[in-house]
């Protein structure tokens, strides 16, 4: 059964930009200055429609669809971390943001964490969750991930990963919430990898997923700007689950012990969707957290 506060609906309308000749899908609500959210995979901005009621009366809050997801297009492109960068880069660019909060989560973090190491003059404050703060050790990997990690490994073969997207989304979504999601909500996810092909961007995410050994495309940007981080003057709220996926508490000691300005709240017990288990929490956190930083 669902918690009251959590509906299945996707009442926000949808709104399209051109970013490298391929269309990206965002929803858009509120008014002010920019609350950029950024998704991990493999879901959408499906993932944000119970924290944006919360947060729409304090900033126009924007989610796009990562290029390749949700109802973005899905062009003949590797599906990088890089190629994911370059496009959210040029969204930003495109839609003229200044100011921004960047809420971020999973794979989205990497991509958020990295515009704002670059471009701190155009940020105003930052919010994870489940995020890619540091290169990664023994200490960062939970149980619970270890175990998922293992379950993908044992995917059907590539051919069928790529074709078949949903068999994806069955497969990870309900081993990374502690709720049961409703068939409703699993159909939203399900909808972009309906067409044969369209698991390519899984695919390349699973082939970039950081590890212990640090030494590949994604963990050198996630060894860069966490650096940076470690340096950076701009608000930070980190939001953490028990047991959680990404985030142990080991992570979390490390983040209170080295990055300034930074608030770290607990948001209850889940693995790797808050969103989906406590968005009335999530959300309301994230409200008081930023009406601070806006009388700072």
């Amino acid at each position: 059964m669902s918690k009251p506060n959590i509906s299945a609906d996707f009442p926000y309308k949808s709104h399209y930009v051109d970013i490298y000749g391929s269309k990206m899908h965002y929803i858009k609500e509120g008014e002010g200055d920019p609350i950029l959210f950024l998704h991990g995979i493999p879901v959408s901005s499906y993932v944000w429609r119970n924290i944006i009621p919360h947060l729409a009366g304090l900033g126009t809050c924007i989610a796009p669809d990562l290029i390749g997801f949700g109802k973005s297009d899905k062009p003949d492109i590797e599906y990088t971390m890089t190629d994911h960068i370059k496009y959210i880069d040029q969204f930003i660019e495109t839609l003229k943001l200044d100011k921004i909060i960047i809420v971020m989560h999973g794979w989205g973090s990497i991509i958020g964490f990295d515009y704002a190491m670059r471009h701190p003059e155009k940020c105003k404050g930052l919010v994870f969750y489940e995020a890619y703060l540091r290169p990664i050790n023994a200490d960062d990997i939970s149980l619970p991930y270890q175990e998922q990690i293992l379950s993908w490994q044992e995917q059907d073969s590539v051919t069928d990963l790529i074709m078949n997207g949903m068999h994806f989304v069955d497969k990870v979504l309900p081993q990374s919430v502690m709720r049961q999601l409703s068939e409703k909500e699993l159909s939203y996810y399900r909808d972009p990898f309906k067409t044969k092909g369209s698991g390519k961007p899984i695919f390349q995410y699973l082939n970039e997923l950081p590890n212990s050994e640090n030494k590949n495309a994604v963990s050198k940007i996630i060894a860069n700007y966490s650096k940076k981080l470690t340096e950076s003057k701009l608000p930070k709220l980190m939001l953490y689950s028990v047991p959680g996926f990404i985030t142990t508490i080991a992570t979390a000691v490390w983040a209170r012990d080295r990055l300034p300005h930074l608030e770290i709240v607990e948001i209850g017990e889940e693995l790797h969707y808050a969103q989906e288990s406590n968005p009335a929490l999530m959300g309301e956190t994230i409200s008081v957290w930023l009406q601070g930083v806006e009388r700072d």
